[in-house]
């Protein structure tokens, strides 16, 4: 028989059987330290263990109870009955019963003696769901309670439980650990609270800190110590578990170190004294507990009732208080169909001898402390100061608040189509829209959009509905998009340069059931939805409606980029536009003159600016149908009529090579991405003094913008990174530690954001939700933005990069596991890993693939382009014969190689057949052997790409050196200005589609010539 099959009664071995679980028959002695507890609990009653769970939902009666006896097999030290000096299973399931208060609930007496050792007690009535977890401490530890806990939860989401059958307790196991005897424990510590005496039963406080506090039991120890008076000695219990990991026990396996200090030791001491306790295993040591058993539990109960009243009566104890911590509990741990937990917290077991005992529990990011506390005249009172005490020690009150905090203004609760109503009222014949098709007056505009709404009301679409919106920008899109609202239902905009697959992927996810397309696009959403052809609709004749939308309702959803391959939508509500509009209006001085420029997609977030913001300001909207490249850019500038831009940063830095006058404008909105001082002077210069530059900062999931900085060309046109400023109107920022603590002021912290622009969450990603949209300590609701950020000496935030792998790639949020996913679906492709970085030094970073496999790269990201976003297909990639490796077993990033250096053919064992080895015969076309026109166009690429001593070949790929997008079209303008001239340039233009489908250098060189020798009247 090994130790852990032993157990000690007076002091004598005796065997402890293991039972089979479930049969009944499961037993086990009573050991020393559970026979005091006994007596004990005749001092303290109900001396049990209780943790309870605070949620929303509910669960069946008759599922819990199916749940709680399940879990009771599993562990039958959840159903025991004192037999003697023996625990006996009784075979029945704890009870679960219903309460209407939790103080009914914590107080009821709990009788091992005759088998009601545990329960389960669900509190009815209250604003929350809560359910009280109580085992008596003679039974069970805390531990022990965890774990029996946890498998009622796994019964109730139909998992198998992990059970904990075994009969070891606390002496038998320190037998196996050779432990070793304790000195007896003399009574002559004082209680922070000395001086209150016991008269009424104790009485628990509780507190609510947020993130996580490392060091918590040494800092709560030197807050006790700093209020106590004389020296402080706190006991914490430690569970031997830790030494037995795999041991799967309920019983009392847990026992006391003592740290010993005074005031003013500073709280590192006593965590290092924690740590030398530990480390020394001082736990491992029985003290007057084997002498307790011997004696009968009446007598036993009298004398610790004598040698109580004495301790008490001297204001003497065995300890100052008693701090102990259960650990980090997640909600889906505790929760189950149709329960979401919340929170967790423990009630410290209030017992004799210990004046104060601390209990603290790590839950959804927050820290949830117990104190139990004697009652009685003024003991709340002080009581309530020593826990602020403590919490003050954990988290000091002056960080407990915003960084930033926006104006407070009241909005009123009104929907975004309340607003169009106000200027379609105010001035009907104003003009909304502009374009190259003519105007839209607000009141065609309005009954363009009652057209649409009357058709989607009519096929049944209302509130709570989403309709795809699938168009170029266009009257149409416009009006189907205001339509869309009318009916009170969300728009689902999507963009029709996405691969079909992925936007039918969307409307599914989304539960989309119809669709607004353009008639060009109208075959793209699918067989499986209902497509409404929005040129084929009449711009009148539709009957008045009215407005079904109210505030909380969804107004659109956009989808970005999601971590597991699969896009996530997020719902963004009217009132979060509504304050956003208002603030903007007022922030950008917009008003009936002001004509915002729409050459965005309508799917990306920043475009909310232009779609709105003009028109709630009684202002106008641009249209430019056509895709951004130097022609559209130029006739933006210059003849549009625009006077205001809402674009990324990497937009604004195209626009300011193009050698452009603008069109006097009053306000460029810059968001997206990080914006550069350098990039933000010049366009100052481009723009004039009288056009205010403004830094947006705002995912997704806080509604367009919600941190600005306009820009001072004085003060951050040398900064490498423009500030992102303070926030919007009714918008609050929180800097957290990585514990989810408040930083210090200055420190570096995880931006969370708080207040009127938060998005409702993601569509069907409760488990997103509950990961990025979280609540602190107080109640307040925040959105976790993973993004680093510090507040400056002078009181703004500056942007300070990520906390995980997620990239920003010219304004959209790009998250690698979802390119890595799709290029990984690619038959030659083993795996794949997706970062950023820039071609060249100084560029912005693009995004890059490194893949291994038998796959060549110009297929990889063919397949890319069949499956994913233009945004999303990387620039380069990479295909490598294995990955390197940090010692963690993660893919070692910063040693992949440069995908833009080029290979020596030679040495490159992944050359493409066929190719020949130009550089190697000393020939390259781009050199002296090339003809006038390739070495102009060579030249603009070696300058583009910032590669003065660039080399190329007829075949190279302007996207496989290294060049996006943005610098795509830079190239594609120089070449057209520099290269083709004015007399050329339409015809040039005209093949622009198709180079940026094919940058090689051979077809931009061709494309040029053509141009070259055209008369300017072929391409007027």
């Amino acid at each position: 028989m090994t130790p852990l099959q032993q157990a000690r009664v007076d002091g004598q071995p005796v065997p402890a059987p293991a039972r089979p679980p479930g049969s009944g028959r499961f037993e086990r002695p009573v050991s020393p330290t559970e026979w005091l507890y006994l007596a004990g609990g005749r001092l303290a009653p109900p001396f049990a263990v209780q943790i309870v769970i605070e949620g929303s939902g509910s669960i069946g009666p008759d599922a819990l109870r199916r749940a709680v006896g399940e879990a009771s097999d599993a562990c039958p030290g959840a159903r025991l009955r004192r037999r003697g000096r023996i625990w006996t299973d009784t075979g029945r399931p704890p009870a679960v019963r219903t309460v209407d208060r939790l103080g009914a609930a914590l107080g009821a007496p709990l009788a091992p003696g005759d088998g009601r050792s545990c329960e389960v007690a669900v509190l009815t009535g209250g604003a929350t769901s809560t359910l009280i977890f109580r085992v008596h401490h003679a039974v069970m530890d805390a531990r022990g309670a965890l774990a029996w806990m946890a498998d009622v939860f796994r019964a109730l989401r139909g998992e198998a439980p992990v059970g904990a059958p075994s009969p070891v307790h606390d002496l038998a196991l320190l037998d196996a650990l050779g432990g070793t005897r304790r000195e007896p424990v003399t009574p002559r510590w004082r209680s922070p609270l000395a001086g209150v005496r016991r008269s009424h039963p104790p009485r628990w406080q509780r507190r609510t800190l947020h993130g996580t506090h490392p060091g918590l039991v040494a800092k709560t120890a030197a807050a006790l110590a700093d209020l106590t008076p004389g020296d402080t000695r706190v006991m914490v219990p430690v569970d031997l578990r830790r030494h037995r990991p795999q041991l799967r026990s309920t019983a009392n396996l847990s026992l006391p170190v003592f740290l010993d200090g005074t005031a003013g030791d500073p709280w590192e001491q006593w965590h290092e004294l924690l740590l030398r306790a530990l480390a020394e295993r001082r736990e491992l040591s029985a003290g007057e507990e084997e002498s307790a058993i011997r004696l009968p539990l009446g007598p036993l109960a009298g004398l610790l009732t004598a040698a109580h009243t004495a301790t008490t009566a001297a204001g003497r104890h065995p300890c100052s208080a008693l701090v102990t911590t259960l650990g980090r509990i997640a909600p889906h741990e505790v929760s189950a169909p149709g329960f979401e937990a919340r929170t967790v917290y423990a009630l410290p077991v209030q017992a004799p001898f210990v004046p104060l005992s601390f209990t603290a529990v790590e839950c959804a990011g927050r820290t949830e402390l117990v104190m139990s506390h004697p009652g009685g005249p003024r003991a709340d009172t002080r009581a309530a100061a020593l826990l602020d005490a403590v919490c003050e020690a954990l988290s000091p009150r002056a960080r407990r608040r915003p960084v930033a905090v926006g104006p407070r203004r009241a909005v009123p609760p009104l929907t975004l189509t309340d607003l169009l109503r106000r200027q379609v009222d105010r001035a009907p014949d104003a003009v909304a829209l502009t374009g190259p098709h003519g105007t839209v007056t607000y009141q065609e505009l309005d009954h363009r959009s009652d057209v649409v709404a009357a058709e989607l009301r009519g096929r049944g679409v209302g509130r709570g509905a989403v309709v795809g919106l699938l168009a170029d920008r266009s009257a149409e899109a416009v009006a189907g998009l205001w339509g869309v609202l009318k009916a009170g239902a969300a728009y689902l905009p999507l963009d029709p340069a996405h691969p079909p697959a992925r936007i039918a992927a969307v409307l599914a996810d989304a539960g989309a059931s119809h669709c607004l397309a353009g008639r060009e696009y109208r075959t793209l959403p699918g067989p499986d939805r209902s497509v409404i052809v929005l040129d084929d609709l009449p711009v009148s004749g539709a009957r008045p409606h009215p407005g079904a939308a109210a505030p909380d309702d969804a107004a659109y959803i956009i989808y970005t980029s999601g971590s597991t391959g699969r896009p996530k939508g997020v719902l963004v509500e009217h009132r979060a536009l509504v304050n956003y509009t208002h603030w903007a209006t007022d922030r950008y001085h917009l008003d009936a003159a002001t004509r915002f420029a729409l050459f965005t997609s309508l799917a990306f977030d920043l475009t909310g600016t232009t779609l709105f913001a003009p028109l709630a300001a009684g202002g106008s909207i641009a249209l430019v149908p056509d895709e951004p490249d130097h022609r559209t850019l130029r006739h933006l500038l210059t003849r549009s009529g625009a006077n205001a831009l809402k674009l990324t940063p990497a937009h604004l830095d195209l626009i300011t090579t193009l050698g452009l006058e603008p069109h006097p404008f009053r306000v460029l909105v810059v968001g997206g991405e990080q914006l550069r001082g350098p990039v933000a002077a010049r366009a100052q210069r481009m723009f004039g003094p009288d056009c205010r530059i403004v830094n947006e900062y705002g995912p997704t999931e806080a509604t367009i913008g919600c941190v600005v900085h306009t820009f001072d060309p004085a003060r951050d046109g040398d900064l490498p990174a423009v500030p992102i400023g303070l926030p919007v109107d009714n918008t609050e920022a929180y800097l957290l530690d990585a514990d989810g603590g408040f930083t210090a002021p200055g420190e570096v912290g995880e931006l969370h954001l708080a207040g009127a622009q938060l998005a409702r969450g993601y569509l069907g990603r409760p488990d997103l939700d509950r990961e990025r949209f979280l609540h602190l300590a107080d109640g307040t609701r925040v959105y976790r933005t993973g993004d680093l950020a510090q507040l400056t000496p002078d009181r703004v935030l500056r942007y300070l990069g990520r906390t995980d792998d997620q990239l920003s790639v010219r304004g959209h949020r790009i998250e690698p596991g979802e390119v890595a996913a799709a290029l990984e679906g690619h038959p030659g492709v083993s795996r794949a890993v997706v970062t950023a970085r820039p071609p060249r030094a100084g560029a912005e970073p693009v995004l890059c693939a490194y893949v291994t496999g038998t796959a060549a790269p110009d297929a990889v990201r063919a397949h890319a382009a069949r499956h994913l976003p233009p945004y999303l297909v990387p620039a380069a990639v990479h295909v490598l014969d294995a990955f390197p490796w940090t010692v963690n077993g993660k893919v070692d990033v910063r040693a992949l190689p440069d995908p833009f250096t080029r290979a020596r053919p030679a040495d490159d064992a992944r050359a493409e057949p066929g190719r020949p080895d130009e550089a190697a015969n000393g020939h390259r076309p781009s050199g002296p052997g090339a003809d006038a026109v390739e070495a102009a166009v060579a030249a603009i690429w070696s300058r583009v790409l910032g590669d003065p001593g660039l080399r190329l070949a007829p075949e190279d790929d302007f996207h496989r050196l290294g060049g996006d997008s943005l610098t795509l079209l830079r190239m594609l303008a120089a070449v057209a200005t520099d290269v083709v001239g004015p007399a050329g340039e339409p015809a040039f233009d005209a093949r622009l589609r198709d180079l940026i489908r094919r940058p090689t250098l051979d077809h931009v060189c061709a494309a040029a010539r053509t141009a070259l020798t055209t008369r300017p009247t072929e391409h007027p």
